[in-house]
């Protein structure tokens, strides 16, 4: 019998000389259409402005098959699901959790004032986000962890008011998953609403009546989150009603690894990106062109027994995953900040200054006791991170995301004095001269 196809598709780019842009179009990289979604969902994302909870509904019977009764989730059944969550799955949130709030404490920033000159002071306050929307998808994996990444940096920024959208569930009589509303009682999120998709998205934006006259749903001021590309495509139609934290692709691996690395963790945790997604990208880049022969094998050793086989090989096989051959670590380097990967794993002899070193990534995981499935839960890392290179000009998702920088300007007139000179000369050269007059005034009574 012929040898099975390998998984990883090879490019070799040993020898090779290439521009910046030249060097992005040779990487593998998952494909997102979202114009094409935003053509396909924007009757809906329309639908749901005008019409309400009415098309929300529609919407939900269309797309998951069920016509929730409520579109706010009653209380009763938020405790009902943390009243009867897994003992060790509510120990195991409430791990994640902790961890979360102490990284984001860590990492809240306090109100600075810069005196700029003698009576005359700049500050920058940093103020909570009123309200946000939360949007937590239930397709083809239940993420309560999702909860966790997304609710406690807002809870931390000192969000006022949080609500948190997830798919109907038919088998669970059109309420989200049981153990997405438990991790939302756990966390203390009284709000949450049984819609998803790009409905959900609309309904945070745009806001409704509910069905059962409970008052509205009130419009949020940022929708955050991750999703498909149908919400992708929602949150791009809606930004600028709302703000939003960025358009998420599916989800990415690159891994950095020379000769040191061990195969078999290398191939596990390439294989655990690829478990998300039929579009999941799976990259490993390296110096050592063998090492690709011994991870082969232990993908071939260790998809078999996944759970998810069908969906791990087609996204190891697909376009958007491979290895990728350097001349050297330093190349590699180059190949991944070029690459801007969600997240980036190091596998290297020195990996803490190799990973020093990269500058463009969603999270960085350094050596071989630092998996990306331990970001996804319990390191105190948030796992809703930017993909498709977007890491190049933004960050994940953290207690900064629902924070807004104010400056507060405050000069006397002696300080005003020191400044009127260059900002009316400035005001006259941009041919404002109202501009330098508003200060000048202030001199001449």
């Amino acid at each position: 019998m012929p040898d099975p196809a390998p998984f990883l598709a090879v490019t070799d780019l040993r020898g090779r000389t290439l521009t910046a842009s030249e060097l992005t179009a040779a990487l593998p990289r998952a494909e997102l259409d979202v114009e094409s979604a935003a053509r396909a969902v924007r009757p809906v994302v329309e639908d749901v402005a005008v019409r309400g909870a009415d098309a929300v509904l529609d919407a939900s019977e269309r797309f998951d098959g069920v016509r929730p009764e409520h579109l706010r989730v009653p209380q009763a059944e938020l405790d009902r699901a943390l009243d009867e969550l897994d003992p060790q799955i509510r120990d195991a949130l409430e791990q994640s959790a902790a961890r979360v709030r102490a990284v984001d404490g860590a990492q809240q920033r306090p109100e600075e004032t810069v005196q700029v000159v003698p009576g005359g002071t700049v500050s920058q306050r940093w103020v909570p986000v009123r309200r946000v929307g939360l949007y937590v998808p239930g397709g083809r994996a239940v993420l309560p962890s999702s909860v966790v990444m997304n609710v406690v940096p807002a809870q931390v920024a000192g969000v006022g008011e949080i609500v948190l959208a997830s798919p109907p569930q038919k088998e669970f009589g059109g309420l989200p998953h049981p153990t997405i509303l438990a991790a939302c009682a756990l966390l203390g999120v009284t709000e949450v609403i049984a819609a998803g998709g790009a409905q959900a998205v609309a309904l945070l934006a745009h806001g409704a009546e509910d069905v059962d006259g409970d008052g509205p749903l009130t419009p949020v001021d940022l929708v955050t989150g991750p999703g498909n590309v149908y919400v992708v495509a929602a949150k791009r139609l809606v930004r600028g009603t709302v703000g939003i934290d960025a358009e998420a692709g599916p989800t990415e691996i690159a891994i950095l690894a020379d000769r040191a690395a061990e195969p078999a963790y290398l191939a596990a945790d390439l294989i655990s990106q690829a478990e998300h997604d039929p579009a999941a990208a799976s990259i490993l880049v390296t110096d050592a062109p063998e090492l690709v022969g011994e991870v082969e094998a232990e993908l071939a050793r260790q998809v078999p027994l996944a759970l998810h086989r069908e969906r791990i090989e087609q996204a190891l096989r697909g376009p958007q995953s491979g290895a990728v051959l350097v001349e050297d670590i330093g190349r590699g380097l180059e190949v991944v900040d070029a690459y801007g990967a969600e997240h980036l794993e190091i596998h290297t002899a020195d990996a803490a200054e190799v990973a020093a070193r990269v500058t463009n990534a969603g999270a960085v995981f350094v050596g071989p006791h630092s998996p990306v499935s331990l970001g996804d839960y319990a390191a105190g890392s948030n796992h809703v991170l930017p993909t498709g290179g977007s890491s190049r000009y933004s960050g994940g998702l953290g207690v900064q995301t629902f924070l807004r920088g104010i400056h507060v300007v405050d000069y006397d007139r002696d300080a005003l004095a020191t400044a009127r000179p260059a900002a009316t000369t400035l005001a006259a050269a941009e041919g404002l001269p109202a501009h330098g007059t508003a200060i000048d005034i202030r001199f001449e009574r």
